[in-house]
């Protein structure tokens, strides 16, 4: 257990590097225009992208970005907030009143550099007129609650939104805006990172109230009312408005992902890339995953061993009661753990690779076919811990939880099967 926990250790660290902001921000810097530059941003990793946009940017510019709480980073000419996330709060609200001052009155002649990663959802909140913060706030707890995928809940939210869906690019126009994304989305689709603050989409407030009925939200009324007003209309990936604006994904979870491959390749194992776009319910994902470790333990097939599987996305949880100390990625091993137990041979792991998973400060954990006996040993029931969402807690009974701190960046969960 302690080598394979070096080795995810390292794949994870592998798989941050490839996403630093300060390695692959350069190659996507836009010519300086004429007129002003101006930073804004939001997200897990904005400021740090800012810091490493700052330092490379030849000339004059401007600025602000909005971050997790604690995951702010130093800059000169940058200005760095932090608010509250998952869950929105007032210094998110103000914050987005900064960004939309930051760019009011820019002329055709001046240029945006939107920095945008995983997390800028939460923090700018932006409550259209009718609706209040606390109607916000409510609309993100039925979400995170859900079970919905990352695409549907960001689809809710750019329609209860005055940011979202692409407005703060029109509130930038006549400037140029181009936006610089760090996609934790599976499928990397531009518009539905942080809900598309300067992207626009397809997705319309019907899409919305879809979404609502299938997974049966019970919004705020003044939610509600809200997305059967034509308000609610974001604007269109052809609005005039937002013509010339450039979007480049500069991180993904595929890149990351075959960086910490390449880790396991180095030390003689064969690394497979099962997806890096897997969704859904944590337990269940985890259930498809450990089928496939049993049948190359058992039968050495669809891959023969020794062999490491990986796989990225972002998974979720319905919560089905308060839940407890835990996230999607602990969640998912520790339900893996109850299907491996006792088969020899499988190790695993599983992180967010922003740092921190879930409400606890942990970003994964570490786990093997003797985790559930060594949990047993100390008094948990691995099985009851699962069905009451409180695998962080479980994990720290017996050292196993992984918590490197904020990593400034954030491109998703990696997860990693090592079948010896």
């Amino acid at each position: 257990m302690t080598d394979s926990r070096v080795l995810f250790t390292t794949m994870f660290e592998a798989a941050v590097a490839a996403a630093d902001p300060f390695r692959i921000i350069r190659e996507f810097l836009p010519p300086r225009p004429k007129g002003r530059t101006v930073v804004i941003g939001a997200g897990k990793a904005s400021a740090q992208m800012a810091a490493a946009f700052e330092a490379i940017w030849d000339g004059p510019l401007e600025g602000v970005v909005v971050t997790r709480y604690g995951y702010g980073a130093q800059c000169e000419r940058i200005e760095v907030l932090e608010a509250a996330h998952p869950v929105p709060d007032g210094a998110g609200l103000a914050a987005t009143g900064r960004l939309f001052a930051a760019v009011k009155g820019l002329t055709a002649d001046d240029l945006v550099v939107a920095l945008i990663s995983g997390g800028g959802s939460a923090l700018l909140p932006a409550p259209p007129p009718g609706m209040i913060l606390a109607d916000e706030i409510a609309v993100n707890e039925a979400l995170l609650s859900s079970g919905a995928p990352i695409a549907a809940m960001n689809t809710v939210r750019k329609h209860l939104s005055t940011i979202k869906g692409g407005r703060l690019a029109l509130a930038s126009h006549p400037a140029r805006v181009v936006s610089l994304i760090v996609s934790d989305i599976p499928g990397d689709e531009p518009a539905l990172v942080a809900s598309g603050p300067t992207v626009a989409d397809r997705a319309n407030r019907q899409d919305a109230l879809d979404i609502i009925e299938a997974h049966g939200l019970k919004l705020p009324a003044a939610a509600m009312q809200h997305l059967h007003d034509k308000a609610a209309d974001a604007p269109a990936p052809d609005d005039p408005r937002l013509a010339g604006n450039e979007i480049h994904i500069i991180a993904s979870a595929a890149r990351s992902l075959e960086a910490a491959a390449c880790v396991a390749v180095r030390q003689g194992i064969e690394a497979v890339i099962l997806s890096d776009a897997i969704e859904g319910e944590a337990r269940d994902v985890a259930s498809v995953h450990a089928a496939i470790a049993r049948e190359i333990v058992t039968r050495n097939r669809p891959f023969k061993k020794p062999v490491l599987l990986l796989s990225g996305g972002e998974t979720t949880v319905t919560l089905r009661g308060k839940g407890g100390l835990g996230g999607r990625n602990t969640e998912f091993l520790l339900a893996l753990t109850l299907a491996i137990d006792g088969i020899e041979g499988i190790d695993a792991f599983a992180a967010d690779t922003d740092g921190i998973d879930g409400k606890g400060e942990n970003a994964g954990a570490f786990t093997d076919w003797l985790m559930a006996a060594r949990m047993r040993a100390a008094g948990i029931d691995p099985r009851a811990s699962l069905a009451r969402h409180d695998a962080g807690a479980a994990f720290a009974a017996v050292d196993s939880l992984f918590s490197p701190g904020p990593t400034g960046t954030n491109v998703n969960d990696i997860r990693a099967i090592l079948i010896r």
